[in-house]
């Protein structure tokens, strides 16, 4: 049968993917100094911040996620984007999570706060076991130092969450109820002021991504495999119940600047088979999944160029496996492709750390950044012509496995 189609919709979807042939670890270290840096964010916000959430609770040992046993506690890391090369500005301690999509953190447009979401904790009764948690704490960016200025209550599992452009309102998927928070943010002031029931608790509503006019968001579940539109207007959200299918266990989603599509990464069942991302075409009424494209084994973290012209995704390539497993590598690895009118298109990919997480561009589209859990640490890609992505060698040492990271997302021009 015919696809419908719109400028977004491809003429035929392509499942081909360019294997990376090296497993070589890439170099550890470089630009020593930079990396000292304890330095001041600007009062005026100009620099470019990119805050990465880290996680002591879990660790992978032979392939199994195991809670630590007395760990130190969760920090953030906030980083300059603006310094060349990136520069770490800061850790300080807060609560997250390494389960759940990599997008824990959002920062406000004018990056006067950043909220982080912590989806589970240490069960008091059993330190050996994780149970939901509900948290979601307020960081004041531009305190000196940087600091926690109030925890809220989102839903059980809180996971991922996003601002509007605005910076008016913030949505937060809770994964263990199949619920969206939403809260008002009023300055330094954030409030939560209703919850949106979006399917069963184990739905699995993982994250929320908000179109760029504020009127929209898409809902991923990978418990039950599809993505819900939310209705935004003014702070009434409201689930449309238009759900629609796109890959196994959809996770991660962005969409782009000019609000035309969404590209979503679907996490798959986890059996060493390759798995895949989706375009929506936002444009068609309703809309719909109109090209998918094949990335490697369980792609998390993903996001989007400034331009929206190229979308990273960051697969775990098998890295999270025991090293016995015949779907074991001693590698992650990032995927960028091409947004087009015709569909998702391969044009670089490179080797990362092994369990790695998320992923986010400088404002210019020169650098991307990518996590890795069994690191600590975020690896610093230049993208050159080509595109080509290079590895610049520098990483950032974390105070945490690094598990999810963003930076602001502005207004649209």
């Amino acid at each position: 049968m015919r696809r419908a189609c719109s400028k977004w919709c491809s003429p035929a979807a392509s499942s081909e993917f360019s294997a990376v042939t090296t497993s070589r670890r890439a170099p550890r270290a470089a630009n020593v100094c930079a990396l000292a840096l304890v330095l001041v964010l600007p009062a005026t916000g100009r620099a470019q911040i990119a805050v990465s959430a880290n996680d002591n609770k879990l660790v992978l040992v032979n392939g199994v996620p195991t809670v630590a046993q007395n760990p130190a506690p969760d920090t953030i890391a906030i980083i300059d984007l603006n310094h060349r090369p990136p520069a770490l500005l800061q850790h300080i301690e807060v609560p997250t999570s390494v389960v759940g999509p990599p997008t824990s953190v959002a920062i406000t447009p004018d990056e006067s706060l950043a909220l982080v979401t912590a989806a589970m904790r240490a069960d008091a009764s059993d330190q050996k076991r994780q149970v939901p948690d509900r948290r979601l704490s307020v960081v004041d960016l531009r305190a000196r130092p940087p600091a926690v200025i109030a925890q809220l209550e989102a839903g059980a599992g809180a996971a991922g969450v996003s601002i509007t452009r605005d910076g008016r309102l913030a949505l937060v998927a809770n994964r263990d109820e199949g619920t969206v928070s939403v809260f008002r943010i009023d300055g330094r002031k954030v409030t939560r002021i209703d919850t949106v029931a979006i399917g069963t608790a184990d739905s699995g509503v993982a994250h929320v991504a908000i179109s760029p006019d504020g009127r929209s968001a898409l809902v991923s579940r990978d418990g039950d495999h599809a993505i819900s539109l939310l209705a935004i207007d003014g702070e009434k959200v409201t689930y449309t119940r238009r759900d629609f299918g796109v890959g196994l266990k959809p996770y991660g989603i962005v969409i782009t600047p000019d609000g035309g599509a969404a590209v979503v990464a679907n996490l798959g069942l986890g059996r060493g088979d390759n798995d895949t991302v989706s375009l929506i075409d936002l444009t068609l009424k309703p809309p719909r999944v109109v090209d998918t494209y094949t990335v490697g084994p369980t792609p998390e973290g993903i996001a989007l160029s400034p331009d929206g012209k190229l979308v990273a995704v960051v697969t775990m390539n098998g890295s999270n496996r025991a090293v016995d497993s015949p779907f074991y590598s001693p590698v992650g690895r990032v995927v960028l492709l091409r947004v087009t009118p015709g569909g998702l298109r391969l044009v670089a990919a490179a080797p990362v750390g092994a369990w790695p997480q998320g992923a986010v561009f400088s404002d210019d589209g020169k650098l991307l950044l990518v996590q890795s859990m069994i690191d600590r640490a975020i690896s610093v890609f230049a993208i050159e012509e080509g595109p080509q992505l290079r590895d610049t060698g520098q990483r950032i040492p974390l105070k945490g496995g690094a598990a999810a990271i963003r930076t602001a997302e502005k207004p649209v021009r």
